[in-house]
């Protein structure tokens, strides 16, 4: 569906972006994460053929976006962060007038304008003028103009900013169910977001791709990896001193986290660099301990998020 080669961009002599390069296939939806100022608005302006890049070339569906941008337009939906309305317009009217610059005219246009207020709920304003409107509603009227003409790929940007909890929930409803008949891109500081949204994530960093790939792709790359394991302490294995010491001593053990429970029950949240929840099983064992849980426990999406961001610095430091 879309293919990114070596796509950079300045702005004078500063670059904010790339090189780049990825792909992303028909179908998917792909959350963009990165800091302010990594270049994610950059990107998708790009893609929405909103911004000519310095160099390098894309193209969607096969056809170079660079070459014919306004072909490209018109397979693109795009959500910009502030959305593009007018405000003396009613809803109605704003929808109507977005469905014509997309081509839409007649018995087509008739059609599709009360669909697209019927999934994003904003057919009970269809007469309200959308200076009158909260930013929730300006969020799904935007959401709205992106859609009318049925495009392929739908790019959002920050689509949930500025929204309370419930709005929140209710735009995370409506990408799920925009996600059966688009390829989506969405960028958003929400990490919450990301994670119930997007099949897979590319992670940019100072204008440069860092990673790619869903959560556990990215914990894996990292080289770090959790294991969450529960013993029983029981008869001369009763101490937390002594399980501590048959976990540190297997080969792979970063760190080790007990926590002591009430019913005689010792937690270990254990650091590693791999899976090795086969010999830290045996090593328990063997030791006379009974094991009764031993589970991987990858790190939340917040955590990281911020050891790629911050990797560079952090390993040099």
């Amino acid at each position: 569906m879309i293919r990114v080669s070596e796509i950079s961009k300045f702005f004078g002599g500063k670059r904010a972006l790339g090189p780049v390069s990825f792909e992303i296939a028909t179908g998917e939806t792909v959350g963009f994460l990165g800091l302010n100022g990594a270049g994610k608005t950059t990107l998708l302006r790009i893609l929405a053929c909103d911004l000519r890049p310095s160099a390098g070339s894309f193209a969607v569906d096969g056809i170079d976006g660079v070459a014919t941008p306004h072909h490209i337009r018109s397979l693109v939906g795009f959500l910009p962060e502030t959305p593009p309305i007018y405000s003396e317009m009613t809803v109605g009217e704003y929808l109507r007038f977005a469905g014509q610059l997309r081509g839409l005219t007649g018995s087509d246009l008739e059609r599709r304008l009360p669909q697209v207020e019927e999934i994003t709920n904003v057919r009970t304003a269809h007469h309200e003028l959308l200076r009158h409107l909260s930013h929730g509603y300006r969020q799904r009227v935007g959401l709205a103009q992106a859609i009318i003409h049925e495009p392929q790929l739908l790019i959002l940007d920050e689509p949930t900013t500025g929204l309370d909890p419930a709005q929140i929930v209710e735009m995370r409803t409506m990408i799920q169910g925009l996600k059966e008949k688009h390829t989506v891109l969405i960028s958003s500081h929400i990490l919450p977001e990301i994670h119930q949204t997007c099949d897979r994530l590319l992670v940019l960093r100072d204008g440069e791709l860092v990673a790619t790939g869903t959560e556990q792709d990215l914990s894996t790359q990292l080289e770090s990896c959790r294991i969450a394991v529960s013993v029983a302490l029981v008869g001369e294995h009763s101490g937390t001193g002594g399980v501590e010491a048959v976990v540190s001593a297997v080969t792979g053990v970063h760190a080790v986290a007990p926590t002591e429970r009430d019913d005689g029950v010792i937690d270990l949240m254990i650091e590693t660099g791999s899976d090795i929840r086969a010999d830290l099983s045996r090593a328990l064992v063997q030791a006379g301990y009974g094991v009764i849980r031993i589970d991987r426990a990858d790190m939340e999406l917040e955590e990281v998020f911020l050891q790629i961001v911050h990797g560079e610095e952090n390993g040099d430091s």
